[in-house]
């Protein structure tokens, strides 16, 4: 791969606010994530949230960021807050 290349690839952390738990909200996030070809997690936190971590070229990246403000049809997304991260060269998609 050349630098370029690599200069286009991002980490975002980011979770998730609202009813998203019990919604299939972490395995249409994967769908999502693996036809955009970002790779990372997402995992139910304690709080209710879901967090999720999303690698790969910056727009598709920004794509997934934006549909997590959506989320599937039985989700009520109150609030995404994300954070970059150091990029992490990651396999795949995992729902934790």
């Amino acid at each position: 791969m050349d630098e370029r290349a690599a200069e286009h690839r991002v980490c975002y952390r980011c979770v998730v606010a609202g009813r998203v738990q019990g919604v299939f909200f972490r395995a249409s996030t994967r769908e999502q994530a693996m036809r955009l070809g970002v790779t990372g997690y997402a995992r139910n936190l304690s709080d209710g949230r879901v967090e999720v971590l999303a690698c790969g070229e910056a727009a598709a990246v920004a794509q997934l960021r934006d549909w997590l403000r959506i989320g599937p049809a039985m989700a009520e997304v109150t609030g995404v807050a994300c954070e970059p991260l150091d990029y992490q060269g990651r396999p795949g998609f995992v729902i934790d």
